[in-house]
């Protein structure tokens, strides 16, 4: 088995947390090398995100790394986010640009995620392992190809220490970005991320926003599949395990799972691989 880590979102209700709790603990049990948690909708959930990763750390006894996001937010705001998190013992981020949360106008003093890696990097030095995103489909706001390579690389400059990529359903899609990447001089490592399929409508719903491709043999085997929430569960896992598969046959050594805070789907895959 590669590698594992997953990734959760803040809860914001009592009934969230209680779910997030009951995933968080039988995830553990698949001894992941660490869990993070994302900056929320838009940025919108900012304590909430400091919250679960204390939370985690402290009530479940995984190492949790906070997402950090750079939009809306001064140099002050984040250097004090920063402190916060190496106070609580965090050692990892996740480092991204984000999206401008509803109804603000401003997008904050840093504009782009490698502004936010090179303000980490000057104000604690290497302390964090710092991961970006990586878009093997290419991101939904670049031009093309080579300028969404040209972003990717200067995260990887500004101090980047890894990537996890946005999730995608074509194994191919995934070596040829590590390839060009290579190609380019790029060497921290790409891990993958998958997503389980457990929601298909809501699964489109997600990638039709980040710009995740879904092949249309498999909207149209969903398609046929109608109501029937198992068989749709059954076909998703057997489908995320086979790419799992072969990424493992092409060399990758870890997986990052993204888990809407469900353990069902994700241990449907893992059974699989085991």
């Amino acid at each position: 088995m590669p590698h594992l880590s997953f990734e959760f979102f803040p809860p914001k209700t009592d009934d969230q947390i209680a779910q997030l709790d009951r995933t968080a603990r039988r995830l553990k049990a698949h001894s992941p090398d660490f869990v993070s948690v994302t900056f929320g909708a838009g940025g919108s959930t900012l304590s909430y995100t400091a919250d679960t990763v204390r939370r985690l750390r402290t009530d479940v006894g995984l190492d949790a790394v906070p997402h950090l996001s750079c939009v809306g937010g001064t140099r002050d705001e984040i250097r004090a986010l920063l402190a916060d998190y190496r106070a609580l013992g965090c050692n990892r981020l996740v480092a991204l640009r984000g999206d401008l949360p509803s109804g603000m106008a401003r997008p904050g003093d840093l504009h782009y995620a490698s502004d936010l890696v090179r303000f980490i990097r000057a104000e604690h030095g290497d302390h964090f392992r710092i991961a970006v995103a990586g878009y093997p489909e290419v991101h939904p706001q670049a031009d093309d190809a080579l300028a969404d390579l040209r972003h990717f690389r200067a995260k990887v400059e500004a101090g980047a220490d890894r990537a996890i990529t946005q999730y995608f359903f074509n194994a191919d899609a995934y070596f040829r970005f590590v390839d060009d990447c290579r190609a380019a001089g790029i060497t921290i490592p790409i891990v993958p991320g998958v997503m389980p399929i457990s929601n298909f409508t809501q699964l489109r719903r997600f990638s039709d926003a980040c710009g995740a491709e879904i092949p249309r043999w498999i909207d149209k085997r969903m398609a046929a599949y109608g109501d029937d929430v198992d068989a749709i569960r059954e076909f998703g896992a057997d489908l995320v395990a086979a790419m799992c598969r072969r990424l493992i046959e092409g060399g990758v050594e870890e997986l990052h799972f993204f888990t809407l805070n469900l353990a069902k789907p994700t241990e449907a895959v893992l059974a699989r691989l085991r």
